[in-house]
């Protein structure tokens, strides 16, 4: 009689551990890579803290935001659109409002916001900032292709800037101490069909983002 308890309870402890392994197998297939799902209240795609309210500025083309909007991306940086930032979604190209709808409609918008406020501030790389749009895209609900066409759009037609320096901490460049990037002029201009046809190719392939960005270089260069 002990001896069959002792191998139900064996059992038990062995189907346990099993099903344990495999929860933590599927949460870590669902993740996206070298992200850490360990920061409280965070979701696979980051998660926001506030709500963005606006107020339409006398020029008819900017916001003002009334209350700040904070993003933790799954990397667990934060961004933040603090209180008084101008906003007009110019960040974006404009072609993709006709495919998106307005930058700051509907599951855009907070996004919109954060990004818009990161290409002003130029503290950061701007790969950076489009790598934070695609997450903050995908937390607010955002699908898949969508955001990965947005990214493509992004990588290529966007209004970068150089940056000598990682996360605008100052460093000396060029015999001075820099923390912000100077804006490199655009000599591509938005081409819609290539967005369309990257559109399908993402649609049907589902690729990663360092094959859109491998895919958006050999295009542009």
């Amino acid at each position: 009689m002990g001896t069959g308890k002792g191998i139900q309870q064996l059992a038990l402890i062995l189907l346990s551990s099993a099903i344990l392994a495999a929860c933590a197998s599927s949460n870590s297939a669902d993740a996206p890579a070298g992200i850490d799902q360990t920061i409280p209240g965070a979701t696979k795609w980051g998660h926001y803290d506030g709500e963005p309210v606006t107020k339409w500025n006398p020029d008819g083309r900017t916001m003002t935001l009334l209350t700040e909007l904070r993003y933790t991306d799954p990397h667990g940086e934060v961004w933040v659109a603090p209180i008084g930032s101008l906003v007009d979604g110019a960040s974006i190209p404009r072609y993709l409002w006709s495919v998106m709808g307005g930058p700051f409609e509907g599951k855009y918008r907070n996004a919109s916001v954060l990004h818009d406020v990161a290409y002003g501030e130029h503290k950061r790389h701007w790969k950076d900032c489009d790598r934070m749009f695609y997450y903050a895209m995908r937390c607010s609900g955002v699908g898949a292709t969508e955001s990965k066409t947005m990214y493509y759009a992004l990588y290529k037609f966007g209004r970068h800037w150089k940056f000598p320096i990682k996360r605008g901490k100052p460093v000396k460049y060029e015999g001075a101490l820099v923390a912000r990037g100077e804006e490199i002029p655009r000599a591509i201009p938005v081409n819609p069909t290539e967005i369309n046809q990257a559109r399908n190719w993402i649609s049907n392939t589902d690729p990663s983002l360092e094959q859109i960005e491998e895919r958006a270089q050999t295009e542009a260069w």
